[in-house]
């Protein structure tokens, strides 16, 4: 492959990625735990002022999870996750979507849980099927920063409940 095709591919990859990092002050267990414990989830997954409500969750490798993300204004947003891989503490792969036939929006997730000095590093990468489609969920739903503060609640989360 020459270098010239790599730059092309490794930027097209680039322009339609969403790459959001955040250590925590605490071990990846506790940290996958939060994120996959379908009691704790509740607690603190989306933006500020969003709510959700689960109607299947089964985290494992072709489980799904399927919610409604109630934002503040009393929208309602239909989600499904489709788990490819999951990896206790290290790893999570799945497919994101509205749920809906033909849903030209979904997109694939990676999460990382690296352990550093007794913290995490989380690492969660979101790569969309164009940059079209990138570039509409940062403008329209403002995911950069939708992300952004769901790793906050995270980390408050982890704070106020889990961490002795």
């Amino acid at each position: 492959m020459s270098n010239n095709l790599k730059t092309n591919l490794s930027s097209t990859l680039e322009d339609r990625q969403i790459v959001i990092t955040r250590v925590f002050d605490a071990p990846p267990e506790l940290v996958f735990n939060a994120w996959t414990d379908s009691e704790h989830i509740g607690n603190w997954w989306g933006p500020n002022g969003f709510t959700i409500t689960t109607h299947l969750r089964d985290v494992r490798p072709g489980g799904t999870w399927t919610f409604i993300m109630h934002g503040p204004d009393g929208t309602d947003y239909p989600n499904k996750i489709d788990y490819l891989e999951v990896v206790k503490p290290e790893r999570l792969v799945y497919k994101h979507g509205s749920g809906e036939q033909n849903d030209s929006g979904q997109f694939h997730v990676t999460v990382t849980f690296s352990e550093q000095n007794g913290k995490t590093l989380l690492t969660m990468c979101s790569l969309f099927p164009t940059v079209e489609e990138r570039n509409k969920v940062v403008e329209e739903y403002g995911a950069i920063e939708g992300g952004k503060q769901t790793l906050s609640r995270l980390a408050e989360f982890l704070d106020d409940n889990v961490k002795n």
